[in-house]
């Protein structure tokens, strides 16, 4: 199967998980027909926005950042990214992300189910 850019699922959310602003969320796949995949998508969090803290049981999510800057609160410590790091977060662990520059954060977000 084969699916082109342009047959994504795109959805805005608003404060996701109690965050702030409006990050797109660019689905590469329908995930609800994935076994083992909660999520597989390109976000996309403009200056300031952010997604709100959030814990992962039975499951781990993957950020890997592909543009902009930003901070991870990983578990209670903030730590700054960039282009090219990867975030991982699992075994009941949390984090949230925001969007501290000045140009959109730009990440591809994976949730694996345990």
């Amino acid at each position: 199967m084969l699916i082109h850019q342009n047959q994504r699922n795109v959805e805005y959310r608003e404060k996701p998980r109690n965050g702030e602003g409006m990050v797109t969320f660019s689905h590469f796949v329908d995930e609800t027909k994935e076994q083992h995949l909660k999520l597989l998508a390109e976000l996309t969090l403009p200056p300031g926005a952010s997604i709100g803290p959030h814990q992962h049981d039975k499951e781990t999510e993957y950020f890997i950042f592909l543009e902009g800057n930003g901070v991870v609160n990983d578990n209670g410590t903030e730590v700054p990214v960039k282009k090219g790091d990867v975030a991982v977060t699992g075994n009941g662990n949390y984090h949230s992300v925001k969007n501290t520059g000045t140009v959109p954060l730009v990440l591809h977000a994976v949730i694996i189910l345990h």
